[in-house]
């Protein structure tokens, strides 16, 4: 059964995000339940995450989801900007919401430590 699209095929914050992901070794597109991922061998960014707020699904459709180390994760989810996305939050992952005054340095740093963690070393050591 196909999901329905997540997500605005024209919204500027993917593209940026899209552009920054892609451009990392052996990266891929593909959608997962309605959602852009992008991966390796595993996903190292969900798009456009949901998360429940007052018992209530509550859509961000310009949001990153990535995988970090538990320090680092733990002190973003001290800021207003992250949450704990519903499905693959059990799992560590961690998203970010995204607007165009975003840190971009920041998510590409973000983005790249969620890669480090997932991609096959051989991938990680073209990094350099």
């Amino acid at each position: 059964m196909a999901h329905e699209h997540m997500f605005d095929p024209d919204d500027p914050i993917l593209a940026r995000v899209r552009a920054i992901a892609l451009a990392l070794p052996g990266a891929q597109e593909k959608l997962s339940v309605g959602h852009p991922t992008f991966f390796t061998k595993k996903v190292f960014v969900w798009y456009g995450m949901s998360n429940k707020v007052e018992g209530q699904w509550q859509r961000n459709p310009q949001s990153v989801g990535v995988l970090l180390p538990e320090d680092e994760r733990l002190s973003l989810l001290e800021r207003d900007d992250t949450f704990v996305p519903g499905y693959i939050g059990p799992y560590g992952w961690l998203c970010v919401l995204l607007t165009e005054d975003t840190d971009w340095t920041e998510i590409e740093e973000l983005i790249e430590e969620s890669y480090r963690r997932t991609a096959p070393a051989k991938l990680v050591a073209q990094l350099g």
